[in-house]
């Protein structure tokens, strides 16, 4: 297995805000990312300053209790008990988390826990005090849709697989129960992974049990506790009573600063958009940090402030003395958002660090005020390890066209376009640079000498020099196309590299399953993950299997 490290930029849609995170520890120290993020990252993300932060003391015995019973029931192994044990005694938590997609969801779950695993045992080393990796399931989120669908390869295309799951209302994803439509997607599922040991597990996580069907949180809880039995990951389900209970003061807070910690995210928000980034979630007046579960459909419903004080769940409204009471009596319906969420999560577990992906991260510099605000302190977060896994098959052709991992972030037709125009003879090659650099000079200095005798010749000029280009890369092209339909062997390797690297032109981290590459590669990829995330590469790493 080798590996190889590259700036984050040869992904898409990456944020300047994550960008600039990455590169904060050698940026100047009044830069306004520093601002957002450094007392919680002394000298950048990958210095390890967060290693010996002081941290509050919490609930430890409580926390404990309810996370050994949830993870019994998620069939975890003996060393996520083990560790479950090490934070009843005061061990600290290095937390990631993930939505309960579908069959595990997209390869990126596999690579944040595995970074979480990676991380806390740098920082027991280092430190000395004990570190524990804790995945939260991301259960209270309402849309279904996100959630109903697993991607996996055939040999030549993206099979994306669904459900087809239903509900009368938006309600939290992780307690709804797929019926028999699953078992459709099982029985595709193990077909596309070739009936590899994965499968067999994917079976016993969604399928019924003791007469009863799993829940898409418990089918993902089973799930994720056993691929990484070994490495001692501890699930959590947040939607209970008890751990909203555990939480309920910053859902209090919450509800009684309201305007204040509005106001206070509008402020941020307005200071992102001066330093020249975008606010991650739009504040808008009015707006609350909570959501309200109906009492009789369970629909989660945002809940919103009134011009009079009040506050508005759909068509019920509610007096802040009515929240409060039912914060009291049943926690469980107030649940947080984005933005609130990781305070929420941090009120109930002895975080030393979080690990995030891009938008999680930029997100962070908006709720970092309310860190500030509700607990006095702000968690460090850590960059997800982000990766490329490449096939032995597939790393042969690449290096046969010698293509790297940046060239491949691409369309199969424009890849196999400078496929064949690397396969032309250099002689024609040659003669087309010769022919465009001379097109260039002359059109230059034509248009030069237009533009002394009048400003609509030159004009003119460059709207024929445009038209005599676009004729020159024409002929490029058709050169490129003849040698690939003599080498019909590029093209497809073009379509074989694509389709694995950048499958339907997303990152093969954001769309492929995890379990896919499990079925091919078995148990021991988890811990070869652990080992790459430990190398901390500040951008995207190509991993040759």
């Amino acid at each position: 297995m080798s590996v190889e490290c590259y700036p984050i930029t040869i992904l898409p849609h990456v944020s300047q805000i994550y960008r600039d995170y990455l590169v904060m520890g050698e940026s100047a120290p009044d830069a306004a990312v520093r601002r957002w993020y450094g007392s919680g990252n002394t000298g950048g993300p990958f210095a390890g300053g967060w290693m010996r932060s002081e941290l509050p003391e919490i609930a430890a015995g409580r926390l404990a209790d309810e996370l050994k019973r949830q993870n019994e029931g998620f069939g975890a192994g003996p060393a996520a008990l083990a560790n479950i044990e090490k934070l009843r005694s005061g061990a600290r938590a290095v937390v990631t988390g993930q939505q309960v997609v579908l069959l595990g969801g997209p390869l990126l779950t596999l690579l944040k826990a595995a970074t979480a695993v990676s991380r806390a045992k740098a920082a027991t080393k280092a430190s000395g005090v004990e570190h524990v990796p804790i995945f939260w399931m991301a259960t209270e989120d309402h849309d279904l849709a996100e959630v109903d669908r697993v991607a996996l390869l055939t040999k030549t295309s993206v099979e994306t697989l669904r459900a087809g799951l239903h509900v009368p209302h938006a309600v939290p994803v992780g307690g709804v129960t797929p019926g028999t439509e699953i078992d459709a997607v099982l029985e595709r599922a193990t077909e596309l992974l070739e009936y590899a040991p994965v499968s067999e597990w994917l079976r016993e996580c969604y399928q019924p049990a003791d007469g009863s069907r799993p829940t898409l949180a418990s089918g993902f809880g089973r799930l994720i506790s056993r691929v990484f039995a070994e490495q001692g990951l501890v699930v959590i389900d947040a939607s209970t009573r008890e751990f909203h209970a555990q939480g309920a003061s910053t859902l209090r807070y919450a509800i009684e600063h309201a305007a204040e910690l509005q106001s206070t995210l509008i402020a941020r928000s307005e200071e992102l958009v001066r330093e020249g980034y975008h606010a991650q979630v739009l504040v808008a007046e009015g707006a609350s940090l909570l959501f309200l579960l109906d009492e009789h459909t369970r629909e989660r419903i945002a809940l919103r402030r009134t011009p009079d004080a009040q506050w508005r769940a759909g068509g019920d409204l509610y007096t802040e003395e009515e929240l409060l009471s039912i914060l009291d009596r049943t926690p469980e319906r107030l649940s947080p958002n984005a933005l609130l969420r990781p305070v929420f999560q941090d009120t109930i577990l002895p975080t030393a660090a979080y690990i995030g992906g891009p938008a999680e991260i930029a997100y962070f510099a908006q709720s970092a005020v309310l860190y500030e605000r509700i607990l006095g302190r702000l968690t460090p977060v850590l960059p997800r390890l982000s990766a490329t896994l490449i096939e032995p098959a597939i790393a042969a052709v690449m290096s046969k066209d010698e293509i790297q991992l940046p060239d491949a972030m691409t369309t199969a037709d424009d890849l196999a376009q400078r496929l064949g125009a690397r396969a032309m003879p250099i002689v024609l090659k040659k003669k087309l640079a010769a022919v465009g650099n001379a097109l260039e000079d002359e059109l230059s200095a034509l248009t030069e000498y237009l533009r002394g005798m009048d400003p609509n010749l030159a004009a003119s000029a460059g709207t024929s020099g445009s038209k005599m280009r676009y004729q020159m890369n024409r002929l490029r092209r058709m050169a490129a196309n003849y040698e690939l339909q003599k080498e019909a062997s590029l093209r497809k390797h073009a379509e074989a590299i694509t389709l694995n690297a950048f499958p339907d032109g997303h990152p093969q981290e954001r769309l492929l399953a995890g379990v896919w590459f499990l079925a091919r590669y078995g148990e021991g990829l988890i811990e070869r993950l652990v080992g790459v995330a430990g190398n901390q590469c500040p951008g995207h790493v190509a991993v040759k299997l």
